[in-house]
């Protein structure tokens, strides 16, 4: 089966989410579904631990296939991205069981992340080129504890996982792909050398030509990613949207969905009227863009934890139980702790956004969490939808006041 393609776009062709990528995209949003369900009910430790486990994986073999299709552009091959995305609903569907313990539903989970992972690597080296973005998506390092899995029962099976993502960040942040094409090219030669003077009749292999560097456009990207988070936000409403069909329906309920919504649509501003590629405070200069994957990744995972949170709340809308109250609004400090991550590479010229915006921001939300047992839920969303809405009314006071400083000084 022959999958090269030398089909590339122009580099300064404006390109959108193909159908294709759409529909890749929808298995996503079952994903993200699956795994928020995870904390419903009063979340515990160990039940954050599998979540952000499991949303890590998904996300991974969900970014190994956008990055593809981002360089590979019209040379995307549909068989490949479905294959994948057929993996990818084997692991939403697997999801349940693997919180429950199902060892066959959980090798099923393992087995379906092990084969994406797999098949990236192949796609990438079919296309003899390394994702100077993103190494990760191709070298299988992070993959061997995976592997291992399968035949380890819980709880080691979860702690190899853990230990497979962990090597991927490793390898994202210290392995550069120029590192890999040198190895690669050095193994070659060494075959080279080892075959020389001998009579080998075998015809040449793709892998014995040279390998180039590849990185991603960045405006598709960016909005590949942001659908990503727009998938989130929409899991949030539909999650409210769910509990409410099964309540009964009084002024409470009224004015906790009033709340919700206003908080999901003041993230929705956050993350990209003031915002890049669904991270807060993020432009497309600010990181490298290995650095801004991982964030986009914990930015949508808090998005996906209180998307969750507000589900449950529904649910208990007197006084919300500990459990649902702290991850409500931890989710949210980690949101806004995340934005201030985003602009530590110009600390300088943001120190004041940060003092005055990311840390209290981040702060609040855990005040709540902490001192707000006695609070109604609908007053605890609402003083949510009161912190979400300041870095708002901040960045137009100060865009407000540049416009009177330029037209002063004109």
């Amino acid at each position: 089966m022959n999958e090269v393609s030398t089909a590339r776009p122009e580099p300064e062709a404006e390109r959108h989410a193909s159908w294709l990528e759409l529909f890749f995209d929808l298995v996503a949003v079952a994903g993200v579904a699956q795994i928020a369900h995870l904390l419903h009910g009063e979340p515990g430790l160990p039940d954050l631990g599998m979540y952000a486990l499991l949303f890590l994986a998904l996300w991974t073999a969900w970014i190994c296939f956008t990055l593809y299709g981002n360089v590979a552009g019209e040379g995307t091959h549909a068989r490949t991205v479905l294959a994948a995305m057929f993996g990818m609903a084997v692991m939403a569907a697997a999801v349940s069981g693997v919180h429950d313990g199902d060892h066959g539903q959980a090798r099923a989970f393992a087995l379906a992340y092990v084969l994406i992972r797999l098949l990236a690597n192949r796609a990438w080296e079919f296309r003899r080129e390394i994702l100077v973005d993103w190494p990760a998506a191709q070298m299988s390092l992070g993959v061997i504890p995976w592997i291992v899995s399968l035949w380890v029962h819980e709880p080691a099976r979860y702690w190899l996982w853990a230990l497979g993502i962990a090597l991927d960040l490793y390898v994202t942040f210290s392995v550069s792909a120029r590192d890999i094409v040198q190895s690669r090219e050095a193994h070659r030669r060494r075959e080279a050398r080892r075959s020389h003077g001998k009579d080998e009749t075998r015809p040449p292999r793709r892998d014995d030509g040279p390998v180039s560097l590849a990185a991603a456009q960045a405006d598709h990207l960016s909005e590949r990613l942001g659908l990503f988070v727009i998938i989130v936000l929409g899991e949030g409403v539909a999650q409210m949207i769910d509990a409410a069909s099964e309540t009964e329906w009084t002024r409470k309920l009224y004015a906790f969905a009033v709340a919700g919504f206003f908080l999901l649509v003041s993230l929705w501003s956050l993350s990209f009227r003031h915002g890049y590629a669904g991270v807060p405070h993020l432009t497309a200069q600010s990181l490298p863009a290995r650095a801004a994957l991982p964030l986009h990744c914990f930015v949508s995972g808090c998005l996906a934890a209180l998307a969750a949170g507000l589900g449950a709340a529904v649910e208990h809308l007197h006084s919300l139980p500990s459990g649902t109250r702290w991850l409500l609004c931890s989710s949210l400090a980690g949101y806004f702790l995340l934005s201030g991550v985003a602009t530590l590479r110009h600390a300088a010229r943001e120190r004041r956004w940060l003092l005055t915006v990311a840390l209290p921001c981040t702060a609040l939300p855990l005040l709540i969490s902490a001192f707000g047992a006695r609070l109604a839920t609908v007053s605890v969303v609402w003083l949510l939808v009161a912190i979400t809405m300041w870095p708002t009314y901040y960045e137009s006071r100060r865009a407000k006041s540049a416009r009177a400083a330029a037209a002063s000084t004109t």
